[in-house]
């Protein structure tokens, strides 16, 4: 931070000296410099770290494996990078490295880049959302016998065969309202079935799930306009979110990793300061979600999550579960032209949150099953 008088601008991350005459606005003022207008960006960041003439810089070691890696780098990415510096310095040899590890220092760097991330995101949420059909029509689409693994068929039977049984159209008709579908379309088919079962496919309506719950993994409100006013309390804020900025959970959570038994013998607090495992017992969303997969089996899809190991405690709590029958990932399109995707790069990272790689096989659903998560 600075004023228009200072020689020096600095916050957690970073800080610049100017070693020229006079003061950061008059130079600023008056040298034609990357992105001056809106005073703030990568390219301005560059040429100041570049102008070592008229520029003394300092980088947080935190930041500057951010900055290495700004082009390709997620949110999981960075939690990834504090979490291998908060090893590198948990771990670090007190016979070479004498000094007290700054993992307090680490923690406030992470703190402070969880700020900007509220700020920006908050920006992010003013802007209108347009709502794709495509996910839309995703979210409240039947469950396919085709997606389900070897468990899941035997479960997916006895559902329907549930909704089969059932004489009264009273619950059915509840589940048409709380899944938007069209009532006297979707009852008149179920009417023709009863009539002739054996003449016409099984009602698609019989293969809804019973409830939904979204998990929401970005701190923001986006889910809400996807959800129909019958789900309106079935959104669960995992990590947070950002119109109560106390409550954002930002930091690592892999209890698979090998080090991470060692890190959490560590005398020192601050080595768990950011786990996420233990962050989530300062709110009631973990154990909201732990009801939700007991009380039947289950299918996950994942749509916009990259699965990555900053995650890896939940999701293996998730995905290996025994009320899970299904995975079902949303790929992207990376290239249209060259027809490539990320579906493979996202079962990669789906893999990783495995202990048992045959259950992993079982589970996820085919490539020849799934979508893209944005079509026409």
């Amino acid at each position: 931070m600075c004023c228009a008088y200072d020689k020096v601008s600095n916050d957690d991350l970073c800080s610049f000296k100017y070693l020229g005459e006079g003061f950061l606005f008059t130079y600023f003022y008056g040298n034609p410099i990357p992105d001056q207008e809106s005073g703030f960006g990568k390219e301005l960041f560059e040429y100041l770290i570049q102008n070592t003439v008229e520029f003394e810089h300092k980088i947080s070691p935190l930041f500057e494996r951010v900055r290495q890696g700004v082009t390709s780098k997620t949110w999981g990415g960075i939690e990834q990078d504090y979490y291998d510096l908060l090893k590198e310095y948990a771990f670090r040899d007190p016979n070479v490295t004498p000094k007290e590890p700054p993992i307090k220092a680490l923690n406030q760097q992470l703190r402070y880049l969880q700020h900007l991330l509220v700020e920006y995101l908050t920006e992010v949420e003013k802007n209108e959302v347009q709502v794709i059909p495509s996910i839309l029509k995703a979210i409240y689409a039947p469950i396919r016998e085709e997606d389900m693994s070897l468990h899941g068929v035997e479960c997916l039977k006895e559902h329907k065969t549930f909704w089969e049984k059932q004489k009264d159209d009273g619950p059915i008709e509840e589940k048409i309202d709380k899944f938007g579908w069209d009532y006297s379309r979707t009852m008149r088919r179920i009417q023709q079935w009863k009539e002739a079962p054996k003449c016409n496919t099984y009602p698609d309506a019989f293969y809804l799930p019973n409830d939904i719950m979204f998990l929401n993994f970005n701190y923001t409100n986006t889910v809400q306009h996807y959800i129909t006013p019958r789900y309106q309390n079935q959104e669960n804020h995992i990590h947070g979110v950002i119109s109560n900025p106390e409550s954002i959970i930002f930091g690592y959570g892999d209890e698979l990793d090998d080090k991470f038994k060692e890190l959490k013998s560590h005398k020192n607090n601050a080595c768990l300061s950011h786990i996420k495992s233990i962050r989530y017992l300062e709110a009631p969303n973990y154990r909201q979600m732990l009801s939700f997969l007991e009380s039947e089996p289950f299918q996950v899809l994942i749509m916009g999550h990259s699965c990555g190991n900053s995650d890896r405690t939940l999701l293996n709590t998730i995905f290996e579960h025994p009320n899970c029958v299904s995975i079902k990932p949303y790929y992207y399109i990376t290239d249209k032209k060259k027809g490539t995707d990320n579906y493979i790069e996202l079962v990669q990272h789906i893999s990783r949150n495995f202990n048992d790689m045959k259950l992993m096989r079982d589970r996820v659903v085919n490539k020849t099953q799934c979508q893209p998560l944005i079509h026409d």
